[in-house]
Formats: structure tokens, sequence, C-alpha cells
């Protein structure tokens, strides 16, 4: 399994006046490719290499034959997926258009998606172009200037990395600092699988609950992202140079905030499985696209709709699948579709079992629970019965959420 240790470059100012004209450069042939692909849209990467390879040569000639090379494998990354997400917001165009038609709204104002590009793009180092020594605690990288031997130091808390064989890494400039992000490839732990499953129902109100009775994540965090809101309508609202500047700090500010909930969350899910076990989570992947939520009386629901699309579940989803894969624990995801209506004791499915947000009462057998706790104990038992299913059919209906991640 891979892993990515963030290490912290001390060179001198010669050294990083030649690094800060390595990324200048990297940057300006990854822009190049990008504007080809995108004008002619191409993605294929050997065609982008055979047409944009020489030009890029001569406007970037400090760097070397390998880094431009990288630069163009990124750059063939990002169209890709850029051309992927200009199709969807097409076809998701004209949904959005026959849907106001219907409910006699104005047509929203179609944005197109523009050809990507970077201010200031990452290199990508490899066995060609650097070369690591964890003893010496120096780093050997490929640079404008030539290859330049640079101190590092590593944090304490990826000491335990060290050593393992290294692939990529990318060069990192914030704030006038320097980063390494070294991939290193680790092995599997060897842990024999059990047959533990935990349930896990995620939620605005109760970050996550599990199926056997822990409620995990703090009460704090809606507070705190209602204070963000707040903040973030007050400057809106002026619309000056000085209120466009804080707003583009309180937005990196929240996203480090909502990292730091999502880390928090699955180390204490993960901690509080067993190794070997299995997870199971909900799906969430369409709910934005599914959700029937509507603005309520007097605009009840507002809240609870800017929250749901502001949910970082996918980032969770990444840092619990790497998480759980030291510890042995397979992540699997389930259809959530009426986990929370049906009862765990009995089965029985009905809107109406839900009372509030927090109450479950069953209409038939009279069961009442937490209504999360009721869903997490669903969505273990939803597992089981399609791992039934699949071992009476001879079929494998589950597969892991991600076994090689990058964090």
């Amino acid at each position: 399994m891979d892993r990515t240790v963030r290490i912290q470059l001390h060179p001198t100012p010669k050294q990083a006046h030649a690094l800060h004209e390595t990324l200048l450069q990297f940057t300006q042939a990854f822009n190049h490719v990008c504007a080809y692909g995108w004008q002619h849209q191409e993605k294929n990467g050997v065609k982008l290499h055979h047409e944009t390879y020489r030009a890029s040569k001569v406007f970037c000639p400090g760097l070397v034959s390998d880094l431009l090379i990288q630069a163009r494998v990124k750059a063939t990354e990002t169209l890709t997926s850029a051309f992927t997400w200009k199709k969807k917001h097409e076809d998701s165009y004209a949904k959005k258009v026959e849907k106001a038609k219907k409910k006699g709204y104005p047509v929203p104002q179609f944005k197109p998606v523009k050809c990507p590009t970077s201010e200031l793009c990452p290199p990508r180092y490899n066995i060609h172009t650097y070369t690591l020594d964890w003893k010496r605690q120096s780093v050997r990288l490929s640079t404008t200037s030539g290859k330049m031997s640079i101190p590092f130091t590593t944090p304490h808390f990826s000491t335990k990395y060290q050593g393992h064989k290294i692939a990529t890494a990318d060069l990192i400039s914030r704030n006038g600092k320097y980063w390494l992000h070294v991939v290193v490839s680790v092995p599997e732990p060897d842990i024999p699988p059990i047959e533990d499953v935990v349930g896990v129902d995620l939620g605005l109100n109760h970050p996550a609950v599990t199926s056997h009775r822990q409620f995990l994540g703090k009460s704090q965090w809606k507070e705190i992202d209602r204070k963000y809101f707040r903040i973030r309508r007050k400057l809106q609202s002026k619309g000056s140079k000085s209120a466009k500047r804080h707003l583009k700090k309180l937005s990196k500010r929240q996203a480090r905030f909502h990292r730091d909930c999502d880390h928090a969350l699955s180390k204490r899910i993960v901690q509080n499985t067993s190794p070997g076990a299995t997870l199971v989570l909900e799906n969430l992947k369409n709910i934005r696209e599914n959700s029937k939520i509507g603005r309520g009386k007097k605009d009840k629901n507002v809240p609870t709709k800017r929250r749901l699309h502001a949910w970082t579940f996918a980032q969770f989803y990444d840092f619990i699948a790497y998480k759980a894969q030291e510890r042995g624990i397979q992540v699997v995801k389930v259809d959530p579709r009426h986990t929370s209506q049906t009862c765990s004791s009995c089965g029985h499915q009905h809107r109406s079992n839900r009372k509030s947000q927090s109450l479950f009462l069953c209409k038939n057998c009279g069961y009442c629970l937490n209504a999360d706790l009721n869903a997490s104990v669903n969505i273990r038992q939803k597992y089981l019965a399609s791992l039934g299913n699949a071992l009476a059919s001879g079929l494998s209906v589950m597969q892991p959420i991600v076994s090689d991640l990058r964090v």
C-alpha cells in the first residue's frame, strides 16, 4: 500500500531561487499542454506528447526531459478530468432548465467549463529526477540550475515510514516554504479477517453512529460551521476588496476545519473497530442530486440544505479507507435507501416510523430507539443480507472502497 510522507525542505537562498524557477517553468509547460488539449479536444497522452514536447522544450529550456514529460502527464490527467466534468455539467444543465420551467422559475444561466490552468503547478519527480537519503536527511533534486542536494526534516508522526521504498514525489511551495510529498510503498498488514461487522450511519446532526451504540463526533462542529456561515454572509453583503480578501482566507480556514473534523472522526471510528473487522458505510455519492429536501415553511430547512451541500463525505471516505487499511479493516458501501425508515427489529418499512430527527418508533411492533442508531443497525443488516445472497449465488457483491490510496 502507498503512503505519502510530507517532508519540509531547507534550501539556501540560491537553492530556493532555483526551486522557484523550476516551479514556474513546470507550470508553463503544464499550461501549454492543457491549452493545446483543450483547444483541440484532445486527451490522449501520446498525441499530446508529439504535438507539445518540442514547443515546451523551447520555452522551458531549464527543465530536463523527464520533468517535461511529467508536466504533460499531469496535464493529461487534468484534461481527462475536465472533459468528464464538462460533459456532466452540460448534461445536468438541460435537467436544470427542464426543472425550472416545470416549477415556473427563471431559466438558470449556463456557465461553461473553462480550460484548466494552474498558477503554480507542483513538479512531479520520479527515480530519474530525484534521490532521497533517509539517514542523512537529504534529497537530491533536478532543477533549472542542475541537480542540488537539499536537507529536509520529517514530521515525528511520519518517521515510521522512513526507510521504505520510495516512488514519485511532488514539490510544493506554500508561503515561501518548500515541501516534498514523497510516496512510499509500505507492506500490507498481516491481520487475519474476523466475522465482526460494524454498520456506520453518517449524518449532519450526529456525525457518525455505529451499530455498537457509539455516537462519535462533536456537537460543537455544527455550531462552528454556523459561525463561519454568518461571517461569510456579512462579508458577502459588503462586497469590498477587503471583504473579498477576507472571504478567501475564510474559505481556506473552513476547508482546514472540515479536513480536521474528517480526520478526527475517521480515526475514532477505526480505533473503535476491531482489527480485521468489516466497516459498512452508506454510499452517499448522489445524495445531493437525489435529495428531496425543500426549503420548508418559513425556510425552516434552508440550514439543513446548506450543510448538505457543504458535506465533505468523499474526503471522509478517503480518510477512513486508508486508516482502516493499516489495521486490516475492510471498508464497504451499501445503498442507504430506506435505512432510516425501516425497523431494525421487525423489518417494517414506512416513512412515518421516523417521528423526528432523533426518534424512531415502529408503527408495527412499537420498537423505539434513536433513529440514527436504528439506521446503523439496518446498514449492518443490509450488508449481511447482501453477503448471504452473494454466497448463495457464488458471486461477490460488495467491494472495498479503495485498496491503494495516497493521503
